[in-house]
């Protein structure tokens, strides 16, 4: 059941059905135009980007920023829309060796990527306690895929 794509009155035709799903389709990847650029905390390029979304922001942040600290250079950036997903973010990705996905559920956004660059690895690091990412859980993970910090 779906509206016609020129009079708007119901149509059962199975053509009319795939043109107004790709008509859908098209206006959701339109959205992507309105997404402004991704913004890089940390430096632009480097050995791992931290990537997610919502509440996990502030970890994230202060992870970015402990790392950096200990002479690992890590990027993070905090999606504001998973679907579409930001234009640029393949040329973000590029930038970086390794990516860490630390999302507080069984790995939606993890899931997305996958299937948006298939031919990119991604690292989950889930959380499902009901309680919020601290820094230094994210800290651990980025040194255990990096190794040790380096000497001061």
């Amino acid at each position: 059941l779906e509206k016609e794509h020129r009079t708007g009155n119901v149509s059962y035709e199975a053509e009319n059905h795939q043109k107004m799903v790709e008509l859908r389709a098209q206006k959701v990847q339109n959205v992507t135009q309105d997404i402004p650029p991704t913004r890089v905390h940390g430096p632009p390029d480097g050995d791992l980007l931290v990537l997610g979304w919502g509440s996990t922001k502030g970890a994230i942040e202060e992870a970015t920023e402990r790392a950096n600290e200990e002479r690992l250079r890590v990027g993070s950036v905090v999606l504001r829309h998973v679907w579409p997903l930001p234009a640029d973010l393949g040329d973000v990705l590029d930038r970086f060796d390794h990516v860490l996905v630390p999302e507080l559920n069984n790995g939606q956004l993890i899931r997305v990527l996958r299937d948006q660059y298939p031919h990119r690895g991604f690292t989950p690091l889930n959380k499902i306690q009901g309680r919020p990412f601290r820094a230094e859980e994210i800290v651990e993970e980025v040194e255990a895929l990096l190794g040790e910090p380096a000497p001061a």
